[in-house]
């Protein structure tokens, strides 16, 4: 059954725009993990308070949220007088598919709302002088906040030409990242789920060679829920500066093995560079140390996200093998959790 706008609802025009919006952005998360290198985007139409079609864009190079909306009609004469709701502004220029503004045009939608603009300087905007040239009413900024947050990586790869990178690791209360002695994981069983999560929300997993050759690691996401697993395996890069990868790694032969991207002789720079070149806009650094280092000395990072376990090992190898940054570097958004005795620090790391 169709939403629509029961009387309580009807607070102000302000209050149904939102409504409606709120549903586009429950569409577009039908697309989120197939998308890429594209944004997630969904979009409804409606007239008379009533949800005439709904549309969320499903895969790269195939129809965008608004032409989805739009063929899932029952009329073409229903758009006459309709509103159409998107989460992100429509584009106006050919790429793969046809520009949406001009199959909104050629649709005689009477209104458009969208929610956040274009963060692409060349676009930004655009749309709504395009539209409104043809007639066509536009209102901008609805829960823009909202609609913006379903693209964070996309939007800050889209601003930079870079990834957004995450440094993760789990380590020791003395900052050692090597196994126990009696066992493979310093980690809980829980705390490693929750990795997995953060493994499934981006879209490319990155270790250095020596991660490779000493642990063997699949880079996979594995023991989750249909609600958490993605769609499509995330990219796993090995960053290499002598190429020396085992021929039997697993990266190398499992089913996943054209999900591996190799990257020899290049800088930790230049090949988070190359990764946002290639239209990926999220990559989760795991080590090892050197690796790590190289990131934080290299200002690479965004965001970490470390699992703490209340033990000490000792030993040379540290979680970060960095030789430091001058001035250091401040973090915000700061948040601390406990699954179960493991402490999980989350951040964002101040340019």
């Amino acid at each position: 059954m169709e939403h629509s706008l029961t009387r309580s609802c009807q607070k102000s025009i302000g209050d149904v725009h939102k409504f409606y919006m709120q549903i586009a952005i429950e569409e577009a998360l039908k697309g989120k993990g197939r998308t890429s290198p594209n944004p997630i985007v969904g979009s409804v139409i409606v007239r008379d308070g009533k949800i005439l079609a709904r549309g969320y864009h499903a895969l790269a190079g195939q129809a965008h949220a608004e032409i989805e909306a739009i063929r899932h009609l029952p009329s073409l004469s229903d758009a006459s007088s309709a509103t159409l709701y998107v989460t992100l502004e429509p584009c106006s220029t050919h790429g793969q598919t046809p520009p949406c503004t001009q199959a909104i045009i050629n649709a005689r939608i009477a209104r458009v709302i969208y929610g956040a603009t274009d963060p692409n300087p060349k676009h930004q905007g655009q749309a709504e002088k395009i539209l409104e040239h043809a007639g066509i009413e536009v209102i901008t900024g609805v829960l823009s906040k909202e609609c913006e947050e379903l693209n964070t990586y996309w939007n800050y790869r889209i601003r930079t030409q870079l990834p957004w990178v995450i440094a993760k690791c789990a380590m020791t209360l003395d900052g050692r990242i090597s196994s126990l002695p009696t066992q493979r994981w310093i980690t809980s069983e829980a705390s490693r789920l929750d990795a997995m999560r953060l493994r499934a929300s981006v879209e490319a997993i990155l270790v250095g060679g020596g991660t490779i050759r000493d642990d063997d690691p699949a880079l996979t996401v594995r023991g989750l829920t249909k609600k958490w697993k993605p769609c499509i395996q995330p990219w796993r890069v090995v960053w290499s500066r002598s190429g020396n990868i085992p021929s039997k790694a697993q990266v190398r032969i499992d089913e996943f093995q054209e999900r591996t991207i190799l990257v020899v002789g290049k800088s930790l720079p230049l090949t988070i560079r190359d990764l946002g070149a290639r239209g990926i806009s999220s990559v989760l650094i795991e080590g090892g140390g050197r690796t790590l280092g190289e990131a934080f000395d290299h200002d690479l990072v965004n965001e970490i996200r470390f699992y703490v376990a209340p033990c000490f090992l000792g030993g040379p190898i540290s979680a970060v093998g960095s030789i430091g940054l001058p001035e250091g570097r401040a973090l915000s958004n700061l948040s601390y959790r406990l699954i179960g005795d493991d402490l999980v620090i989350s951040a964002l790391v101040e340019g």
